[in-house]
């Protein structure tokens, strides 16, 4: 079992940066491939990153490529999503995912954190 808590979301002006942040508990955590998805107000769920177990193979969805990054770090459990040039985000929540090596699926959802991005 693991738990998701998300953190760092909040108010940004267009053209700003936010970094996200993402705490998992228990001990396997270097065991699950990690990721982020969004859902902005009356939209459909949609995936923004994900980076495996290694830490290696870091990949974006189409519309935040070159803008966002993701990062882990194993020995402290968590993840990150940095993100710059918030000019055409949706104002959205983001949710930390946790998938088994192999998964196609997320198998963990945390809570989710808001980003509203002001014009």
């Amino acid at each position: 079992q693991v738990q998701l808590v998300e953190s760092g979301g909040g108010l940004v002006q267009a053209g700003g940066s936010l970094r996200l942040s993402c705490a998992a508990s228990g001990r396997t955590f270097s065991t699950y491939n990690m990721g982020w998805f969004r859902q902005a107000p009356g939209k459909e769920r949609e995936f923004v990153a994900a980076i495996s177990w290694s830490g290696e193979s870091p990949y974006y969805a189409d519309s935040v490529k070159g803008r966002f990054t993701i990062s882990r770090h194993n020995a402290k459990n968590t993840v990150h999503l940095q993100m710059n040039s918030l000019n055409a985000e949706p104002t959205a929540v983001y949710y930390c995912v946790a998938a088994f090596i192999g998964s196609s699926t997320a198998n963990y959802w945390g809570q989710g954190t808001q980003v509203t991005v002001s014009s």
